[in-house]
């Protein structure tokens, strides 16, 4: 054996090192000093985790792993199995995700084209076949009056159905919110949000049968502020 293998950590201390950081920072969040058990940890810190709640699967199956490996041993040197490279790298990863997590601010930050109330829906179209964009925040002056997205778009137009036709340059992106304002489709997030937290919004409302459109971010997430971004549904995919 070369020097190099013998001082190479091995996948067994690397994974052991990271389930100990994720137990000491568990404990962390919930502030005990107490002894619990790694899945007693993970119970008590998924209330105030979305990471936690995110990975919880995973961790309790690392759990076992660890449980394994740790209560196998005959030795200090020996362990019954050594973890895959695959299985260390994902520990490795929920103890950063826990550890250092990414705000909405710092991963979804990005320049909002926003639209005024009077603009055509004939403009928002040609935005949308140029940019590939499909939800449009929405102003007078600088008050923020809803979101345009294609669903309301085509409710605008099935209420039209029996119209021989629609001008698309005297139609204003206000009568487009008037069909946009029966639903909630998006919601205000400060910056310092975490993005695993966004994540459930999505997932949270779409479980009761309502889709989020849009979650608009701000510097205290209060809609009076500027916009710092906006995280859609597509952009959630990101995260996996």
């Amino acid at each position: 054996m070369t020097e190099n293998q013998q001082t190479e950590e091995r996948n067994s201390d690397r994974f052991i090192s990271a389930y100990n950081r994720i137990d000491q920072e568990m404990k962390h969040i919930i502030g005990s000093t107490d002894h619990h058990s790694f899945f007693r940890l993970i119970d008590l810190t998924k209330k105030k985790s979305a990471v936690i709640r995110r990975y919880e699967a995973d961790l309790r199956e690392f759990g076992d792993l660890r449980n394994a490996i740790v209560h196998h041993r005959t030795s200090v040197e020996y362990v019954i199995a050594e973890p895959h490279d695959d299985v260390v790298t994902k520990m490795e990863e929920i103890e950063q995700a826990l550890m250092h997590p990414h705000s909405v601010g710092e991963t979804f930050k990005r320049d909002v084209l926003t639209f005024q109330l009077g603009d055509s829906l004939s403009y928002a179209l040609k935005i949308i076949r140029e940019r590939k964009f499909n939800q449009f925040p929405v102003f007078l002056g600088s008050e923020f009056k809803g979101l345009v997205t294609p669903v309301g778009i085509t409710a605008f137009l099935a209420s039209n159905i029996h119209e021989d036709t629609i001008s698309l340059r005297k139609t204003t992106l206000e009568d487009i919110l008037i069909h946009e304002t029966k639903r909630a489709n998006h919601r205000f997030i400060s910056r310092d949000t975490s993005a695993y937290v966004a994540e459930e919004m999505f997932k949270t409302e779409l479980s009761r049968g309502h889709r989020l459109e849009a979650l608009l971010i701000t510097e205290d997430g209060e809609p009076s502020n500027e916009l710092f971004g906006i995280i859609t549904p597509f952009d959630i995919l990101k995260l996996n």
